[in-house]
């Protein structure tokens, strides 16, 4: 887990850009590692396609719940 993390970190899901007007807006519920950028934090709908896509991933790859179902 990061100490960066906020509990109101929308998902920056599928590809980590974030800055799409149009993006997820869900909550991050997780947070995956990446090689020398930021962890990227994903709802459980994007995990999938960041794991796949988004940039810097490690393999096999680390994730850590950052946020419990409410």
């Amino acid at each position: 887990m990061t100490d960066r993390w906020s509990a109101d970190d929308p998902c920056h899901g599928p590809y980590g850009g974030g800055a799409d007007p149009a993006g997820c807006g869900d909550p991050a519920r997780f947070e995956v590692a990446r090689h020398l950028r930021t962890p990227l934090h994903v709802c459980p709908v994007h995990l999938g396609p960041s794991l796949l896509l988004a940039d810097g991933v490690l393999w096999p790859p680390v994730i850590s719940l950052i946020r419990a179902r409410a």
